[in-house]
């Protein structure tokens, strides 16, 4: 498989008072095409920093992020819009994500209209992916606080895929859900993932959930990548303390 993505020696400090916190610290890493990359750790570890730095929500302080070889840190106007089409992210709180002044067909399409394509075609290719993420087209007229949480975060991922990125990043994207939505939302992502040969990174703290539809999976500690391996491999065997207290704390 080629690798979509490459994450080189990443560095992200943060001032807390008269303290320098380090919250990146040195990580490495890479994506490949059809492949989903599970993050976890606790809370604080340095997981959604890594996304919005991948995403340019954040600039790292060292280190380098290159997509499909080429380096995308620092990048302005043209070419950073052109990184955003393959590269999308879905957040915890879809309803945070979309204008609550836009309808949500509206707000799929966007992304659509500002690469260029035409509003005829933005719709019609909006509608389809309605579809393929399960919702009617009926909901392209709803506006996001009409619409549950698990129809607005499928709403979300059609917003995301509907531009056909390289790589979805997923921030805890289930996290908000209750069970039986989180797990349509997995079934949805599992089949995106085999019939599109997307690429995920999927950042989370369930170890259960990213056991279901992660190859590999990287576990962060205090900034640190400090383990690696298959889901199995690291839930059934883990080598590190900080690893064997989170699965116990999971299980």
């Amino acid at each position: 498989m080629s690798k979509i993505l490459e994450v080189r020696q990443l560095v992200k400090e943060f001032s807390k008072g008269s303290k320098t916190i380090r919250a990146v610290d040195d990580v490495s890493f890479d994506v490949c095409s059809g492949e989903c990359l599970g993050l976890v750790g606790e809370s604080g570890s340095g997981k959604s920093t890594i996304a919005k730095m991948i995403t340019a929500l954040e600039s790292p302080d060292a280190g380098g992020i290159f997509l499909d070889g080429k380096g995308i840190t620092g990048l302005k106007g043209r070419e950073q819009r052109a990184v955003y089409k393959d590269i999308q992210m879905v957040f915890q709180t879809p309803t945070d994500s979309f204008n609550p002044r836009l309808k949500l067909g509206d707000g799929i399409m966007e992304g659509m209209i500002n690469h260029g394509i035409s509003r005829p075609e933005a719709r019609k290719k909006m509608l389809e992916t309605l579809k393929i993420c399960g919702l009617s087209q009926e909901y392209a007229d709803r506006y996001p606080h009409q619409v549950s949480g698990g129809e607005c975060q499928r709403a979300s991922i059609a917003r995301a895929i509907v531009v056909n990125p390289k790589l979805l990043i997923c921030d805890e994207a289930t996290s908000a859900l209750d069970v039986t939505v989180q797990a349509q939302i997995v079934e949805l992502m599992r089949q995106l993932k085999s019939e599109n040969h997307m690429a995920y990174l999927m950042i989370c703290h369930d170890l259960a959930l990213v056991q279901q539809l992660c190859d590999r999976l990287l576990v962060m500690y205090q900034g640190k990548i400090v383990e690696t391996g298959t889901p199995d491999e690291i839930i059934m065997h883990p080598r590190e303390d900080y690893t064997k207290r989170l699965i116990d704390s999971v299980f």
